[in-house]
């Protein structure tokens, strides 16, 4: 905890800063919602296609999912997703002609979670 994904946009696969943004965010979920620095955990998956409205071309998506173990309060959720949309603005840097469609949210992750590592 906390379990990141990051869905983006092949076309953005040059212009985003993954590893920036990763470390940025591990640091930003710390600070915010206590998190522990080890814990942290982000995966990002690139998507081959994106269609926005009737357009399949000239848009790139980028959605951030944070799942985190229950007990946050909602403006700690709310003061999350503006950051990770902000640390967005700072480290995905689309292709001239590309509307970018940034979207974040932060869930509980449900009581069945378990992990291990080995």
């Amino acid at each position: 905890m906390p379990q990141i994904t990051v869905d983006y946009s092949e076309q953005l696969a040059d212009n985003f800063d993954r590893p920036g943004f990763a470390q940025a965010l591990h640091t930003a979920v710390v600070e915010i919602a206590a998190a522990k620095p080890p814990a942290c955990k982000t995966q990002f998956r690139r998507t081959e296609a994106t269609t926005v409205g009737p357009d399949a071309d000239g848009h790139a998506v980028v959605h951030v999912t944070l799942g985190l173990l229950a007990g946050r309060t909602d403006a700690t959720k709310a003061q999350l997703t503006e950051t990770v949309l902000e640390l967005l603005k700072q480290y995905v840097k689309p292709a001239e002609g590309l509307a970018l469609h940034a979207s974040a949210e932060v869930r509980d992750l449900d009581p069945s979670y378990r992990k291990f590592d080995s």
